[in-house]
């Protein structure tokens, strides 16, 4: 590579590098429109239903008692690390409810705002912010579930529980990058949408959310780790069940970052250059 080359590819770095920081800092000065859009999307999202916005949680609520029943009524299942299975089934599922209902949703949220899109003042960006915010919402009562939960099972509140707020921002940010790249691409690719959800069906199998790691021999647990949602399913048991911190996983925590920032850059780089061309399309 000459020096040309390398200076020219640095230079495109530093540019797109501060494009991504100009994005960060535009979601900080418009913190008060995300959140008016947020609860608009919330709102929106039920509107016309009897119940409205309760759906949000009556689904989810249903689906964890079908688990409850099904493992602790129906198969007895055994206790995993001497915790309740469904307390540790729980602790991974809802944060994947979380991820996954944040990528799908952000997907098509440039098509379902293409009134918004042509307006050339208004921020694009933040649109898959503000699904993600949404489902941030519902993520937070489920928590409170999880803290009931462990108190019905005789498991007090620990200090580690405090770390799910760090497990927040890092599965936002994983959620923003992967969102930013498929929903600007659904734009012109109407089938990313449906491909986004065949990946969450096989991610949600190929995470250990329903099964431990330890059922795989030693030297192929490296290849699940590289997937970053195990990396906040397993904070979360972390942070409940075996009450450890995220820095004494320094090794895993610093792939994480690797892999989220890398995302988050591609996805912002794409989300830019395809920006201009919404309108167009839409």
């Amino acid at each position: 590579m000459s020096a040309r080359t390398f200076e020219r590819r640095v230079k495109n770095f530093l540019r797109y590098f501060k494009a991504l920081l100009g994005l960060i800092f535009d979601i900080i000065r418009n913190r008060k429109l995300l959140w008016q859009m947020t609860k608009r999307d919330f709102r929106q999202r039920y509107l016309g239903s009897y119940l409205g916005i309760l759906w949000a949680f009556i689904q989810p609520t249903i689906t964890i008692l079908i688990f409850w029943f099904v493992f602790e009524v129906g198969f007895k299942s055994m206790p995993v690390d001497n915790f309740p299975f469904i307390l540790w089934l729980i602790c991974g599922m809802f944060p994947w409810f979380f991820f996954s209902e944040s990528v799908q949703s952000a997907s098509t949220s440039i098509l379902e705002s293409a009134f918004l899109v042509k307006k050339i003042v208004f921020r694009v960006e933040i649109l898959p912010i503000v699904k993600i915010a949404s489902a941030l919402v519902v993520h937070i009562f489920f928590v409170a579930v999880l803290f009931l939960m462990f108190a019905l099972y005789g498991y007090s509140a620990s200090i580690y529980n405090l770390q799910i707020i760090y497990y927040f921002f890092a599965m936002m940010c994983l959620a923003l990058g992967i969102s930013w790249l498929t929903s600007a691409l659904t734009v012109f690719l109407r089938d990313v949408g449906q491909f986004v959800a065949m990946m969450m069906q096989f991610g949600f199998w190929a995470t250990p959310i329903f099964w431990s790691l330890k059922m795989v021999p030693e030297e192929y647990r490296g290849i699940f780790e590289i997937n970053p949602v195990y990396y906040f399913v397993e904070g979360y048991r972390q942070s409940f069940i075996y009450h450890e911190w995220f820095w004494e996983h320094g090794a895993l925590t610093l792939q994480y970052w690797l892999i989220t920032l890398t995302v988050m850059f591609i996805g912002a780089i794409c989300f830019k250059k395809l920006r201009p061309h919404f309108a167009d399309v839409l």
